[in-house]
């Protein structure tokens, strides 16, 4: 133990250090034999132990402090206490380091697999071949999962299999980028191969390390992902060989065609794989039930479904795939708890958000006959809605503690008024509407940050709504399967399992107000397709998949020219009598909420006049994806001449350091 400990701190250093030479920023140089001793990695513990260091990569294993429930910030879904410059044209800008090429984690797995894999087919490792093939199988997860991160943010990516020599030239000409398509089916390749050597069920016999379910979801996603991607940004310069690819202008990528032959062969068959991969999670793994209860007393049933997001031990639910485990004795801790019981560490509900759900008959709210009882107050708000939205929008005068709260320094028995006027995350609601996703009643005397209930990495739900939006995408109609699948989250949520009654009342006007998945590349869906997108901005709603999405759907085209206001609860109605005379102020330099001119909703970002968002959020079409720091352009080039690199730049971004993008 004490050799594998020494290990890691080397192994952490010489990646630190690498990672600051100017001649090394693209990959690090392989270790030495006298940093790392040769007879590590020849056994089943060293191995797995490598494996387990990699889920730092995972959100909720790195540097967590509250978790999947507010990364939905800075979307139409969720907002936070302040608004994101990528929503503000020309304040995004080209950095001059650092950014989105960093290849430190892609090193490490290389550096496991060019070791371990050809030690293994020689025979030389010591242990179960089954061990030793889910810690490799974990390896080749993890590579995929950082690939996918680069697929996201940069699209067209240097691939790199092998750990590369201290080498100008080597580093410089390993800096080409491969067309995205590549890169996806790269990432599938290496899902494929964890799919072949993880256990079929965790190792742990907890869910806490990796199954083949996780590597079927994510290939799942990736598939989607990348499928709908190159459907709706076809014909751009944001696919290969669409009108100014800036891939074109090198000679690398001179004459590339599509795996599958064309563009639409390559949509078609990743939407398969999507299928495919997403079917083998939904057929095995069933939907935790939800019997409807919400516990306000300890009298109550509880209800499987709420508790799941907010369990010490999330191992007893089949829809739970991968999950991390929390230990107050470890010292491993975060403050999901308190925040659940205030207003979700100042990341609230957009009125979009809250108007999607449709009411338990199926209708949406504005359609006849839908018996909404309208927002005058929260409360009417979740009344007669889809299960869900009536289970985790809180509403003044709840119960958020069961049990008795020995230290009583962060408890908040009795949700109280919204603190619309609090600037502080801990206390203040942005948007007057909050969640309890994630609150546990009986870990509320935990004490400020000390919080130990688990956090989903992984639920078999997603596979649902991938298989689901894959086929329409695909066969423009869903398969009984996919039907069934629909039924089935919605039985669960307790809303009318009919949900041709919903497709049948939509108006993709009044849909389009709140919610940008009601558009692709500027242009109004279908009503089919739409609620599909909605059935999946319900079910996953908090759990830090909405910008994901969006880009991929190519959601934000409107934004050019429509600015969209964020807005939550309604304010200028009756709940402003809620505060006492002089506690709300507007139209002042010291205003705390949006004046009753501007809108009768709250706007959290249109207060004094002075935000650069007062006129609501914008979009550039570069911002799908983030710009390339000039950093690397210059230590991959001749002279200092940007050009000469073999690295372009993403569409619409200048490679001149703090500039906006072009369009």
């Amino acid at each position: 133990m004490k050799m594998m400990k020494n290990y890691k701190i080397l192994l952490m250093a010489l990646v630190i250090v690498l990672g600051v030479s100017c001649s090394k920023d693209f990959l690090d140089r392989p270790p030495q034999s006298d940093v790392i001793p040769e007879e590590y990695l020849k056994e089943e513990s060293q191995l797995s132990a490598f494996a387990v260091e990699l889920y730092t990569l995972l959100p909720t294993h790195g540097n967590w402090s509250f978790g999947t429930f507010g990364i939905d910030a800075d979307t139409d879904n969720m907002a936070d206490m302040t608004y994101d410059n990528k929503y503000v044209p020309g304040q995004y800008r080209v950095p001059q380091a650092g950014g989105v090429w960093d290849f430190g984690n892609i090193y490490r797995c290389n550096y496991f697999l060019n070791n371990v894999v050809p030690d293994f087919e020689n025979g030389e490792i010591v242990g179960s071949d089954a061990g030793i093939k889910h810690a490799i199988g974990e390896v080749y997860f993890f590579r995929a999962w950082e690939y996918f991160y680069k697929l996201r943010e940069m699209g067209d990516t240097p691939i790199v299999t092998t750990n590369l020599p201290d080498d100008s030239e080597v580093l410089t000409a390993a800096s080409e980028r491969a067309p995205r398509s590549e890169v996806a089916r790269f990432i599938i390749a290496d899902l494929d191969k964890a799919i072949d050597l993880l256990m079929a069920a965790s190792s742990d016999g907890r869910n806490n390390r990796l199954s083949r379910a996780s590597a079927y979801l994510l290939k799942s996603r990736v598939a989607l992902f990348e499928g709908t991607w190159l459907k709706y940004f076809k014909n751009t310069a944001f696919v290969p060989n669409g009108p100014d690819w800036p891939g074109a202008e090198k000679s690398y990528n001179q004459g590339y065609s599509f795996p599958s032959g064309d563009i639409d062969s390559e949509i078609d068959w990743l939407l398969g794989e999507a299928m495919d991969a997403a079917r083998q999670v939904a057929d095995t793994y069933p939907l935790t039930s939800n019997n409807g209860s919400l516990q306000q007393d300890v009298a109550d049933m509880a209800n499987p479904y709420f508790d799941m997001f907010g369990a010490e031990d999330m191992s007893g639910f089949e829809e739970v795939l991968l999950w991390r485990d929390y230990d107050k004795g470890l010292g491993v801790v975060h403050n999901v708890p308190v925040y659940a019981q205030l207003g979700n560490n100042g990341v609230g509900l957009t009125k979009g958000m809250v108007d999607s759900f449709v009411m338990a008959n199926g209708l949406p709210i504005y359609a006849s006959g839908s018996g909404y009882q309208g927002d005058e107050y929260i409360a009417n708000v979740r009344e007669n809605r889809d299960g869900r939205l009536w289970l985790f929008l809180k509403e003044p005068g709840q119960i958020n503690i069961l049990y008795p709260s020995p230290d009583g320094d962060h408890g908040t028995p009795v949700e109280p008024i919204p603190d619309i006027t609090n600037s502080s995350a801990e206390k203040g609601y942005t948007t007057g509407y909050t969640i309890r996703k994630g609150l546990n009643y009986n870990q509320t005397h935990t004490g400020n940050g000390q919080g130990f209930t688990g956090s989903i990495v992984f639920r078999a739900t997603e596979a649902y709504l991938n298989y689901m939006e894959a086929c329409y995408e695909r066969n423009g109609s869903l398969d009984g399967t996919a039907t069934g699948y629909w039924r089935a989250i919605r039985e669960r949520a307790q809303v009318n399992p009919d949900f041709q009654v919903t497709i049948a009342a939509t108006d993709m006007t009044e849909e389009a107000k709140g919610d940008w998945g009601a558009y692709s590349a500027g242009s109004l869906i279908d009503p089919t397709l739409y609620n599909i997108r909605r059935e999946r901005r319900n079910e996953l709603m908090a759990e830090g998949l909405r910008a994901m999405d969006l880009k991929r759907w190519r959601a934000m085209d409107q934004l050019v020219s429509t600015p969209y206001h964020v807005e939550g609860m309604k304010l200028w109605g009756p709940m402003q009598n809620w505060y006492e005379e002089g506690v709300l102020k507007y139209a002042s330099a010291d205003a705390n909420v949006s004046a009753p001119s501007r809108s009768d909703y709250l706007r959290p970002y249109e207060k004094t006049g002075n935000e650069l968002v007062y006129n609501g959020y914008k979009w550039m079409m570069a911002h799908y994806l983030q710009p390339i720091a000039i950093k690397h352009f210059l230590i991959t080039s001749e002279n200092n001449s940007v050009n000469s690199s073999p690295i372009y730049q993403n569409p619409g971004w200048p490679t001149t350091a703090n500039e906006g993008a072009t369009y």
